[in-house]
């Protein structure tokens, strides 16, 4: 299959209605594509297609369940799929200690099993097209572990296993696959690690802030729309000799030479 030089691409992004996902579809929106938009807030969704209506398609559940998969299966059919951003939110923060056994079968299903099965279904297409661009949002904790995330960490480092074993297998058929690892961002996500910290400690939510991003050597939290730019950058033509790459954008907290 060859792509149509009439009409644009078309892109698949996965918690497109909040945080990152919506800044990384906001911008490919803006940009000329055309969006298959998840995700699990309606009211979202809607008001991404009231905005780009002849440009988005909008898929309203969750990414993680085999329903939800096969209904974005049964849209993409006979369409060109350039990139496809893969990202969902992490599981509850935790030590250790706190985590139950359920937890972990939990997180593995919420963070690793599903993107695996996603992906082996959607691979066909991409290899019958000899072209695709794989993209996963995971977190910089795959290179340097956080507190009170651990089961975030234990199946987002087998999520940067599974993507570059699978980048050497894919490369010679014009699909390319690579992971953005972000750091603390001014998101709804960074809500959760927030609140973790604040029933540790019993600090209020501002000092909690303040002492996070302090920790921080650019001394503030990531812009979901500076973000956007690289990953839809890594899902275009120019990024093709880019493969198997787990790339930090931390403001500098990963304190490894290979960060």
């Amino acid at each position: 299959m060859t792509q149509p030089s009439s009409l644009p691409p078309t892109f698949i992004v996965g918690g497109a209605t909040s945080g990152l996902g919506k800044a990384i579809a906001l911008l490919l929106l803006e940009k000329g594509a055309n969006l298959i938009a998840l995700g699990r807030s309606t009211e979202a969704l809607q008001q991404l297609y009231y905005n780009y209506p002849k440009q988005v398609t909008t898929i309203c559940g969750d990414i993680t369940l085999p329903v939800t998969q096969n209904t974005v299966l049964d849209a993409i059919q006979n369409m060109y799929i350039a990139g496809i951003c893969i990202n969902a939110g992490g599981p509850p923060a935790a030590t250790i200690n706190e985590t139950t056994m359920q937890d972990w079968d939990m997180a593995y299903q919420s963070v690793l099993r599903w993107k695996v099965a996603m992906v082996k279904a959607l691979l066909p297409q991409l290899e019958n097209q000899q072209y695709g661009r794989l993209l996963f949002i995971e977190s910089a904790t795959v290179k340097q572990p956080m507190e009170n995330l651990v089961l975030s960490t234990a199946f987002r480092l087998a999520v940067t296993g599974f993507v570059k074993t699978l980048s050497n297998e894919v490369a010679a058929k014009g699909i390319t696959v690579n992971i953005l690892a972000p750091g603390p961002h001014n998101t709804p996500a960074i809500e959760r690690v927030f609140k973790k910290k604040q029933e540790q400690t019993g600090l209020d939510w501002q000092t909690i802030q303040q002492t996070e991003i302090e920790k921080i050597p650019v001394h503030k939290l990531g812009n979901a729309q500076q973000f956007a730019q690289l990953a839809i950058w890594l899902m275009s033509e120019d990024a093709g000799y880019i493969t198997g790459q787990t790339i930090c954008v931390d403001g500098g907290m990963v304190k490894g030479v290979f960060g």
